[in-house]
């Protein structure tokens, strides 16, 4: 099961003081960390653990925007 696929962004969270990750394909998923980098391998950590827990329910997997 590959992450590499779907669609990611960092931007800054003034708000958090953070950088936040988020992943479209998950828009209710979002990682905050101190650095760029970090909100990125946050998201796409948090978007695997995602993954297992749906393909281990039998849920349907979204479809990555590349693929449409």
């Amino acid at each position: 099961m590959s992450v590499d696929h779907y669609t990611y962004r960092v931007s800054w969270s003034e708000e958090d003081g953070e950088f936040v990750g988020t992943c479209v394909e998950f828009s209710s998923l979002s990682w905050l960390d101190k650095k760029q980098d970090g909100a990125l391998k946050g998201i796409r950590k948090l978007v695997l653990d995602c993954l297992k827990d749906m393909k281990k329910d039998g849920e349907s997997l979204p479809e990555p925007l590349s693929t449409k």
